[in-house]
């Protein structure tokens, strides 16, 4: 394929040794124009945008009664998947149905939370919202267990809160925003007809949303594996907490208390402090919100007035994306949230050629076998501790484009009703899907993504590397395209996702998942020097959109995705370069290297453009860095980048060599 038709928004004017982003993206970024129900666009936008207009196909054509024609050409599908699919949809869709039933479904809910006179009650009410899909004071979820990676576990943590995060009600800069969620809480309630003054209750959500929030950690110290590791009994944690009723709180849930004979705590001082809030005089403050909870769990599904609300701070305030997302979007992300795992099914089998897979699993393969070759040669990292590197290297579980076993939703039926309805008897599935995984061994064939999903992973205690099928197309992966191409894109990619097996999380975990100290004290007081310079590096950084004066990233919050972005540029480099061992290195295609070609793709799937709203977001919650940084921080940090493109250190993108960062 030719420079052009890989890379036509490539900016002569700016050099790649000053800005290797802009070099490539720089004409994009001048005509891109973000759409008006989105918060970003670029390339993982653009694709996600293709793979949901695929899946809206799908589902229109299973609407239309199309369904034995999809179940034929998707052999693993069923009839009564296609039935549901085409159901859900179509609850989402009818409009007239919704706006008929208006507020309606939340009346005998909001009578409940009205009724509430006791802890014991409020306890019950949450309990209960476990199975309606209710936001809760606390979560409850299963996951692997970090101490016998082989059985799933109960985990449960810090919630309560209706902002992004706990520094929202707490750092000065957040001010407006707090003041535009007090404005929307009290509309909300207003439009959602509870009872009493609004303005007085959304005054008590957010004194009380305002304490929990005092009580939870931040997303720093979340981060840490092993202090958010701490396993107890249920009947332990009901003991040591009294006050919390959480027995009460099971049994409401309808949660055999079986399933539940080990609890894995994520935030302990969480659960010691909110529980002196429970308190009979503290009972308006939960009735206020535990209304508000009612409110903004099920607006999306509710009348248009309130659809519009909840986006308008929740997509206007905090993102600055200033249209709601046409009608057959937003019920594409419901259908998705219920069944995406049954649409991959036919997704699959109508857009991800088998060609695609195997051509990834010779790049995963190679990729695996460069990060071998780099960790043989580290002369930072004692042999102890190689040893161990090497073993969890060899026990990664690579999964591509699919599952091999897929979910079963024979149990799923849907009630009479409407998309109310639906949308709780789905949570309730989901409950019972949990409570049948506790009551089992995990399932090494489980995926936590589903195909159509434009994304990839890494889980740290499983030891398993993710890519669905969306992600295997133009910019990231192109079975037309060079090697040096699909290296610099899906190889970095992939070797950022093992990179997560060895950054600050995933290097507490060993080959089998299992949360262990396998490093020396000397090689584990290297890597934190390492990983010290490249927090210091980020923590330095405002991205251009948002400079002189918007907030520096995060360099602790983003270390692990960084540690991963850097592995992944220099081992995919590697592995590369090791492929020429026995062909040779090809000649330049339209004047470009092979290494400037590798950076040059590297960059392109780097392509976004944010709001400012969104931009500002992201850095205050989100552990990836901004797409720039992601392209020039990283290349900055590796040798050879210099040498493809003869840089110097008049030129911006210059790093002292004293200063650059090797990890892997």
């Amino acid at each position: 394929m030719t420079t052009a038709e890989l890379f036509p928004d490539l900016d002569s004017s700016v050099s790649p040794a000053d800005d290797l982003y802009r070099h490539v993206n720089g004409r994009w970024l001048e005509r891109a124009v973000i759409p008006d129900d989105q918060a970003s666009t670029g390339s993982f936008r653009l694709l996600r945008d293709a793979s949901e207009e695929a899946v809206h196909q799908i589902l229109e054509e299973l609407s239309a009664g199309n369904g034995a024609d999809l179940v034929a050409a998707a052999p693993e599908a069923t009839e009564h998947e296609a039935g549901l699919l085409a159901g859900l949809y179509r609850r989402f869709m009818d409009t007239e149905a919704v706006e008929a039933a208006g507020v309606s479904p939340l009346a005998p809910i909001l009578a409940e939370v009205a009724s509430i006179s006791s802890v014991p009650e409020l306890i019950a009410f949450l309990g209960r919202g476990v199975r309606r899909g209710v936001a809760g004071l606390f979560y409850l979820e299963e996951d692997s267990d970090p101490g016998d990676p082989d059985r799933y576990v109960p985990w449960t943590g810090q919630a309560g809160i209706g902002l992004p995060d706990e520094a929202y009600y707490r750092d000065d800069d957040k001010a407006e925003i707090r003041d535009s969620y007090l404005a929307h809480v009290q509309r909300s309630l207003e439009l959602a007809a509870v009872p009493g003054d609004a303005a007085a209750l959304a005054r008590r959500v957010m004194d009380l949303e305002t304490e929990i929030a005092s009580h939870h950690w931040d997303q720093v110290r979340n981060r840490d594996m092993q202090a958010t590791y701490n396993p107890t009994s249920f009947a332990d944690l009901s003991t040591s907490h009294p006050g919390l009723l959480l027995d009460t709180w099971r049994q409401a849930a309808d949660i055999p208390e079986t399933v539940l004979s080990t609890v894995v705590v994520n935030q302990p001082s969480f659960f010691d402090e909110v529980e002196p809030l429970l308190r009979d005089d503290r009972l308006a403050d939960w009735r206020a919100w535990a209304a508000w909870n009612v409110v903004r769990s099920y607006s999306p599904f509710l009348s248009a007035d309130l659809v519009e609300q909840n986006f308008a701070f929740y997509g206007r305030v905090l993102s600055g994306t200033p249209q709601l997302r046409t009608r057959w979007k937003r019920a594409v992300g419901f259908v998705e949230s219920v069944m995406g795992e049954a649409l991959g099914k036919f997704y699959v089998a109508r857009h991800f050629p088998p060609a695609a897979k195997q051509r990834m699993d010779q790049l995963v393969a190679r990729i695996l076998e460069a990060y071998r070759v780099s960790i043989s040669r580290l002369d930072w990292m004692g042999e102890q501790t190689r040893a161990e590197a090497l073993t969890k290297l060899s026990n990664f579980r690579p999964k591509i484009g699919y599952p091999d076993k897929w979910r079963d939703f024979s149990g799923l039926q849907l009630p009479e009703g409407g998309l109310f309805e639906a949308a709780q008897a789905a949570t309730s599935f989901e409950v019972d899907r949990m409570i049948e995984k506790l009551s089992g061994p995990m399932d090494p064939d489980e995926w936590l993504m589903y195909p159509q999903t434009v994304n990839a992973y890494y889980h740290p205690l499983r030891n398993e590397i993710v890519f669905p099928a969306a992600i295997l197309q133009p910019p990231f992966f192109d079975v037309n395209a060079d090697d040096a191409v699909n290296y610099g894109a899906i190889g970095a990619v992939i070797g950022h996702e093992i990179g997560h097996g060895f950054d600050d999380q995933g290097s507490t975990c060993d080959g089998h998942g299992r949360l262990r100290d396998w490093w020396t004290e000397d090689d584990r007081t290297a890597f934190k020097a390492r990983t010290r310079a490249l927090i210091d590096q980020y923590d330095a950084l405002v991205p251009v959109q948002l400079q002189p004066d918007g907030p520096h990233v995060n360099g602790a919050l983003t270390i692990g995705e960084n540690i991963g972005d850097l592995g992944g540029v220099g081992i995919a480099f590697l592995a590369l370069t090791l492929s020429f061992a026995d062909s040779g290195e090809p000649a330049p295609i339209d004047g470009l290297t092979w290494q400037q070609r590798f950076f040059l793709s590297y960059a392109a799937i780097w392509q976004g453009k944010y709001r400012d709203e969104a931009l500002r977001s992201r850095i205050a919650t989100d552990p990836h860095s901004p797409d720039e940084l992601r392209c020039n921080q990283i290349v900055r940090n590796v040798d050879a980048f210099y040498r493809a493109f003869d840089v110097t250190p008049s030129n911006r993108l210059w790093l002292d060599p004293d200063q650059r960062v090797t990890i892997w």
